[in-house]
């Protein structure tokens, strides 16, 4: 049911009854690289672009996702998926190998939340027993139609962000052992005037804290009520940016409670710049990170907030500056 006015609420709480994380060989040296399910050491994988491998990367984790949850291809109902590329094709080819019924989403970084909000969604009103939700990205795919292809060797600021190259998957279910998603706050376009493609992190911030802010209102929840919140991809920049914009607006959340999977994708020494994003950050950070926490009962209840930068290559032509979302969604074991 909706609670408030941006913010559903999930009586049967669907289960993650799987989830999957593949990445590549920059993520292997990461933070992270225990909890991927597979990490390779090739950019390409064997494949003739950059877009075919990062096809194959969620090709991988979507196959993985439904091993682990002990079905088949055939047993997926629904499948959402999305990207950076344009027309969103890895996610729309990979539909075209899954051979299941596909809608495909854009909602940039944010997609993997996305998702997990609409197959939650489709399975709490029962129009689906099931559903997969996957998403990736490829730091060099992603260079090269957004910013400038990596063999140009251009220099960047301090600001800027590193793709992450991988993708995830989970498979959304009514009944099952896991992670229980028990609600989702969909979050408004907010543009701050900002139009540098190099800062991304401090254009999402303002609506990482808008979505937060949502999500706590509807609910009457106090930020405390959550053992992890943690932001999609605002890495360190936007990260502070947030923290400050929170304190401004009176939400108090302890820094050891408030996390970016950009910031915990990457070691210090790791050249990341400000740290992780792309579509595959959250995703697999916590599809893979996240999800592994609970599941081990060090983590309860956590709080994942996907952030988008909704631009592309002509808009910022065009000199417009970026329109950002953020959606969040409530997990608990």
């Amino acid at each position: 049911m909706l609670q408030g006015h941006q913010t559903w609420v999930f009586a049967s709480k669907p289960v993650i009854i799987s989830s999957a994380a593949i990445g590549g060989p920059f993520e292997a040296q990461g933070n992270l690289a225990k909890d991927f399910d597979l990490l390779h050491d090739d950019l390409w994988l064997g494949q003739d672009s950059y877009e075919q491998a990062e096809k194959k990367f969620l090709e991988q984790a979507c196959e993985t996702a439904i091993k682990k949850a002990g079905m088949k291809k055939e047993d997926i109902q629904f499948y959402f998926s999305g990207d950076l590329i344009n027309q969103i094709i890895p996610s729309s080819f990979s539909a075209r190998t899954l051979a299941v019924p596909f809608l495909g989403i854009y909602g940039a970084c944010s997609s993997a939340i996305e998702g997990l909000s609409l197959a939650a969604l489709l399975v709490d009103s029962q129009f689906a027993q099931n559903a997969l939700v996957g998403t990736s990205s490829h730091n060099a795919a992603a260079e090269k139609q957004y910013r400038y292809p990596t063999e140009y060797g251009a220099q960047k600021p301090p600001t800027a962000q590193w793709t992450v190259t991988g993708a995830g998957a989970a498979v959304v279910a009514r009944q099952g052992e896991g992670p229980r998603v028990v609600a989702s706050t969909i979050g408004r376009v907010i543009d701050m005037g900002l139009s540098d493609p190099f800062n991304l992190g401090a254009a999402m911030a303002p609506a990482a804290v808008d979505t937060m802010e949502a999500h706590f209102r509807d609910l009457g929840l106090p930020a405390s009520h959550y053992d992890l919140i943690a932001t999609g991809d605002l890495s360190r920049v936007g990260h502070r940016i947030a923290g400050d914009l929170l304190t401004k607006h009176g939400v108090t959340i302890p820094t050891e409670k408030l996390t970016d999977c950009g910031i915990l994708m990457y070691k210090e020494n790791q050249p990341a710049f400000a740290g992780g994003s792309g579509c595959a950050c959250v995703a697999t950070a916590t599809f893979g990170h996240l999800l592994n926490r609970m599941r081990k009962g060090e983590l309860n209840r956590i709080l994942v907030i996907g952030t988008g930068a909704l631009l592309s290559p002509m808009s910022y032509q065009q000199k417009e500056s970026i329109p950002c979302i953020a959606h969040a969604v409530a997990l608990e074991m």
